[in-house]
């Protein structure tokens, strides 16, 4: 069976992206809320709300990740 054949593969391309949502989260969230506090003068204040929402997000995101990762690893 193909699907079989690559499973393993795909378990760990799935588990590789965790670093990948851990840190893309919360910097995309520093640099969004730079951006908007340069544009508001609201320094740090939105800088700091959107970097611990992007952190929340990459969390989020790593959870579901794990949660698919092992439902398919108990699916034969």
């Amino acid at each position: 069976m193909p699907n079989s054949r690559y499973k393993q593969w795909r378990q760990a391309a799935l588990l590789v992206c965790i670093p990948t949502f851990l840190a893309a989260g919360p910097i995309v969230g520093y640099l969004i809320g730079d951006f908007f506090d340069r544009w508001l003068g609201t320094a740090p204040w939105l800088m700091v709300l959107f970097t611990v929402l992007g952190g929340v997000s990459g969390v989020r995101q790593t959870l579901e990740l794990i949660a698919r990762a092992k439902a398919e690893n108990e699916e034969k």
